[in-house]
């Protein structure tokens, strides 16, 4: 999904975050690297993980060293074959560097479908805490389309019926709402802090980030971005001001040009704003 930025996970099934069907890779996504980002904990470990029952949702992974303790001497982590007891140790620590995490990670993290990191920025954008956003969603659940809190959200800029109908989805599963209780029992989700813009070129400008980029990350690109006072958008329309096409650049980067927006190679985005 160019819009997102994630590939929707083909096989669904009403459970959610606890559906046999997607739990892999739901766990997969969660700890991937603009989620969680936990080091020493892939793909390659939630599948084991997994398997053998020791992850089996999200909260399971900051009880995990709690619950290794319990276990008899040969079933623990560090007695098991390709861990050992300094890899089991760097493991734990990752884990617990990560019981902070933004309000925007922990949003993308869940993956819930049509929410990518933009979408998830936006949400964090506008309602500030994990309080507000679970408040907002499940008013907007609970008192449906003609509700105000439907509406609310579907007038937060970058987010529309799509991006609410989703989220609404997500919320109305109870399985959801049982792992999201269990994960915020564990892990302190920060509130959004909008950081202080620096007035530069790009100040109060719409970009939008398109394509593989070389001298850094997307995510990086749209960090700057908005340290700089812009508002990175995930499509592109009529309010946009720029679109920063690298690599592979797809359909955002024809619209752009159909649309007659301002379109910039990287290296001409940085000189604009004066880090070339």
């Amino acid at each position: 999904d160019e819009r997102t930025g994630r590939a929707d996970v083909v096989r669904r099934c009403t459970g959610g975050l606890i559906c046999p069907a997607q739990a892999k890779e739901r766990l997969k996504h969660f700890v991937s690297r603009n989620a969680f980002d936990i080091e020493g904990l892939g793909e390659k470990q939630i599948e084991l993980f997994y398997d053998e029952g020791r992850i089996m949702q999200p909260a399971d992974i900051f009880t995990l060293q709690t619950r290794d303790a319990k276990l008899p001497a040969d079933q623990r982590l560090a007695n098991k074959k390709g861990f050992g007891a300094k890899s089991t140790e760097n493991l734990f620590t990752a884990i617990e560097a990560r019981r902070r995490i933004a309000l925007d990670r922990f949003i993308y993290a869940l993956g819930i479908r049509h929410v990518g990191e933009t979408t998830a920025r936006d949400l964090a954008r506008a309602l500030g805490t994990l309080q507000a956003w679970r408040a907002a969603v499940q008013a907007a659940a609970r008192d449906g389309k003609r509700g105000e809190a439907y509406q609310e959200l579907d007038n937060i800029e970058g987010i529309g019926e799509t991006v609410v109908d989703a989220l609404i989805a997500f919320y109305s599963e109870p399985h959801n709402v049982a792992v999201l209780d269990d994960l915020e029992e564990q892990v302190d989700v920060e509130r959004f802090v909008r950081a202080a813009a620096t007035a530069s070129p790009v100040t109060d400008k719409t970009v939008v980030f398109t394509g593989s980029l070389e001298k850094m990350t997307r995510g990086e690109a749209k960090a700057l971005a908005e340290r700089l006072g812009a508002k990175v958008a995930g499509s592109v329309s009529k309010k946009t001001d720029y679109v920063v096409a690298g690599d592979d650049a797809g359909s955002k980067l024809a619209k752009a040009r159909e649309a007659g927006v301002t379109v910039l190679t990287e290296d001409e985005w940085l000189k604009l704003i004066g880090r070339s």
